[in-house]
């Protein structure tokens, strides 16, 4: 037997090793035997019913066909405008690589033109060119993988003028451009897979036609016929559009005929679109429209049976086990089924899409101009009132909070000039609509009514507050203030306030090495704790985070806010209200009698409400409280400043944690490996926080080896640091930004530090001894950031200012 195997062996052998000779010089045994293994494959496709299974088992046996080192086949979308991937080798992503059907890459240029394209280098563009003037080679993904394209050899997957997708041959272990044999049999094994798909096609059709459908409620009802619907069908399949699409358009069929079709084939109830529907925070707040859309469920009610949830396929719905998993608290689970067009009404309706229009749009169908110089408050209220104009702040603040917007501000300028909208999103303005000169009253008179504000007082400062439920789709409220500006117009500045529940601290972005120190202090009996940083730093948030840590049914929690933003359960929050004489001293006096274990002041901002705290905190209760300081180490100084004696305050004090806001990168962003030389002054600016410590005036060169090494250690890949810079995608606008991220810096008051407050020591020697006891600034929690991937040094930089 081993005698007849030789040849076959040897012949094959031969064949691999005229791959890698030119065409001209492979010879007849290298043609017989490419034509034989081309047979056998075919003979596999021919024999199978899972042509995408085979492809991926036979691939690696058609690049060794073709010498190529890589393949893809692509199918054709349900629309028939891409093509996707379907099967792929050597490349290390699950995700599927989705190309429009244009000259806007070559496999997809080879569907558009149902032409063959060889193409011998991808990154010559003048080539590409010449095959077609818009042609272009997609990089990124080699930028990703680090891989490099060359030779290319495209085909498309035709069934005489009906395209079936595209198969792709990437690089030629040879570094020739694939021949003619290559080319030809390219040619013939796509003639075999578009024979294979039109026949599993016509099977496919075979089996549904005899398979029951969601739709044959519609035929039971007399609605339609069986014949109009497998018309129907088809039609759907020829206008690359959904079966229920077209029986609304062409067969005037209503929502809800179709919906009792659905029920009666999943056998649940059927949910109809209700104009009535409001919006709850608690269910739908979690989940972003983006994740209903792409699950097919959203969440409507609690209800005595359970949690009702609207899906568009219950059975897969509650296959998934999706909705126990973002709903635990609910024991019992409702699954109703609608259709596609009341689903995503009702989409629309909960999340917001200003009635289908878009801003424009609205600014459009506002009403005639209206003089809002005349002062007459009637003329003012009943413009304000206008419909039109209702939906148009309607949509503005739905926009801004679809948008991730902190604030809105609205900027009117005196005689004709336009009304400027700005929003502010991660921390920066960005411009979003300008309203014509003579909409700018009935718009800040509109605000007024919805927060009840006086509307005839232009003069003074106002300010209020919006509970937008009433008004909209949207479970929120919002801080308004109105300012009287130059040229007798009003400005209105609108914060949309952050309510709901509290971030769990493992999730507030906290260093592991500050985290650990953080829950260590906070969990002491009694003391002060501080959180300082600028307005909109995030300070409440973390110090809510912190008391979500401690709530325990043992412990009694006391908060003085203004506002209430986050609510917990379990904590006893209340509201201050200076124009009723309840401010933070008043409230902290209350409750030193109501027996609490844990108090938080949300400010600190007078003597007597810091030494309050100081007295709770030396009587056996925990303490928290926020602060306006720049760092960790001048709060000490700032508080001693305002009059508290140093033992008392050195005894009473835990900690301080500073804080900033920095824009985080956005997934779009991009690694690379640092030069030497970007390495050395990034060392160096992290050095600067440390060159006051005792270790680092020792041994400057030393310590720097120690500190790279134990970034490497912590921070590296593969035994070398990565950075990452802003790229930009449709996702963050463009940026490179999206979100943002805290940087902290975390002085904790041990016994060295207790001793220079005593002694009133200055912020630089109370600087030097918390870096030296491990406090990160910072910058160096920034630099650190910079290396996790979260953030760059120009971010770091901007909000670590000096």
């Amino acid at each position: 037997m081993s005698a007849v195997l030789r040849p076959v062996r040897d012949s094959e052998q031969a064949f691999y090793d005229s791959q890698m000779l030119p065409p001209e010089k492979r010879g007849v045994t290298f043609e017989v035997l490419f034509y034989r293994q081309l047979q056998q494959v075919s003979t596999r496709i021919h024999d199978t019913e899972n042509i995408d299974q085979i492809m991926l088992e036979a691939s690696q046996d058609i690049c060794k066909l073709f010498n190529a080192d890589r393949l893809t086949l692509y199918a054709i979308s349900d629309d028939r405008t891409s093509i996707i991937s379907k099967v792929k080798t050597g490349l290390n992503t699950t995700s599927d690589l989705k190309l429009p059907i244009s000259a806007q890459s070559i496999a997809g240029y080879a569907a558009y033109s149902r032409q063959m394209v060889n193409i011998a280098d991808v990154y010559d563009e003048e080539a590409l060119k010449r095959v077609h003037p818009t042609l272009t080679f997609l990089k990124q993904v080699d930028k990703r993988s680090g891989y490099r394209t060359k030779q290319m050899l495209v085909v498309p997957i035709l069934d005489g003028d009906t395209l079936h997708g595209v198969l792709q041959v990437i690089n030629n272990k040879s570094d020739q451009p694939f021949g003619d044999l290559e080319i030809e049999g390219a040619t013939q094994l796509c003639r075999t897979l578009a024979t294979a798909i039109r026949q599993r096609m016509q099977k496919a059709e075979d089996a549904q036609r005899r398979k029951a459908t969601k739709y044959d409620g519609l035929i039971a009802d007399g609605v339609l016929t069986s014949e109009e619907l497998q018309r129907c069908v088809q039609k759907a399949r020829d206008d690359g559009r959904s079966v229920e699409a077209t029986l609304i358009s062409d067969y005037r069929i209503l929502p809800t005929q179709i919906g009792a079709s659905f029920a009666k084939f999943f056998g649940v109830p059927y949910e109809p679109f209700n104009a009535g529907r409001i919006r709850i925070e608690a269910l739908q707040g979690p989940l972003k429209r983006e994740f209903i859309d792409e699950q097919g469920w959203l969440p409507l009610e609690e209800s005595p049976e359970g949690l009702v949830v609207m899906c568009l396929d219950p059975e897969a719905v509650r296959g998934s086990r999706v909705v126990p998993q973002v709903f635990p608290r609910f024991g019992k689970y409702v699954y109703r089924v609608t259709t596609k067009t009341e689903f995503d009404q009702t989409l629309g309706q909960l999340y917001g899409d200003g009635e289908g229009a878009s801003i424009d749009e609205l600014l459009a169908d506002l009403s005639s101009p209206i003089d809002d110089e005349s002062g007459d408050e009637s003329t003012l209220e009943s413009a304000a009132a206008d419909n039109e104009l209702v939906k148009f702040v309607n949509k503005v603040i739905i926009d801004a909070y679809h948008q991730r917007v902190s604030d809105i501000h609205i900027e009117p300028l005196p005689g004709k000039a336009k009304t400027g909208i700005r929003f502010r999103i991660d921390g920066s303005l960005q411009p979003y609509v300008e309203v014509p000169a003579h909409f700018r009253q009935p718009l800040v008179t509109r605000l007024k009514i919805m927060c009840d504000l006086d509307i005839s007082e232009k003069r003074k400062p106002q300010d209020g507050k919006i509970k937008f439920k009433k008004f909209g789709p949207l479970d929120i409220e919002l801080r308004v203030a109105t300012i009287p500006s130059a040229g007798g117009v009003e400005d209105v500045v609108m914060r949309i306030l952050a309510a709901g529940e509290p971030i769990p601290l493992e999730k507030l972005g906290l260093t592991d090495h500050n985290r650990e120190r953080l829950e260590r202090t906070v969990s002491k009996p009694y003391g002060l704790f501080y959180v300082c940083g600028p307005t909109g730093s995030g300070k409440t948030t973390t110090l809510h985070s912190v008391l979500k840590f401690l709530n325990k049914p043992d412990t009694k929690i006391w908060t003085a806010e203004d506002p209430v933003e986050i609510t917990q359960k379990g904590l006893r929050q209340v509201q201050v209200n200076r124009k009723a004489g309840i401010d933070f001293a008043l409230v902290m006096r209350a409750f030193l009698r109501a027996d609490p274990d844990i108090i938080m002041v949300g400010e600190s901002r007078d003597k007597e409400t810091v030494a309050m705290g100081v007295e709770a905190s030396l009587t056996g209760h925990l303490v928290f409280s926020t602060l306006h300081t720049n760092s960790a180490p001048e709060s000490i100084t700032r508080l001693l400043d305002m009059g508290m004696d140093p033992f008392n305050f050195a005894d009473a004090l835990l900690g301080i944690l500073a804080q900033r806001l920095a824009k985080k990168l956005c997934d779009c962003k991009e690694s690379y490996t640092p030069s030497s030389d970007e390495l050395r002054t990034f060392i160096a600016e992290y050095a600067q926080e440390l060159q006051h410590t005792q270790k680092w005036k020792a041994d400057p060169g030393g310590e720097a080896q120690l500190l790279y090494e134990s970034w490497v250690e912590l921070y590296g890949q593969d035994g070398n640091l990565k950075f990452y810079r802003a790229v930009g995608c449709e996702k963050c606008n463009k940026s490179g930004y999206k979100g943002r991220i805290g940087l902290h810096e975390l002085l904790i008051a041990d016994d060295s530090i207790k001793r220079l407050v005593q002694e009133r020591a200055r912020v630089a020697e109370i600087f030097a001894t918390a870096v030296e006891t491990g406090m990160r600034t910072l910058k160096m929690d920034g630099m650190e950031k910079i290396m996790l991937g979260l953030t760059d040094l120009k971010q770091v930089r901007s909000v670590c200012i000096k």
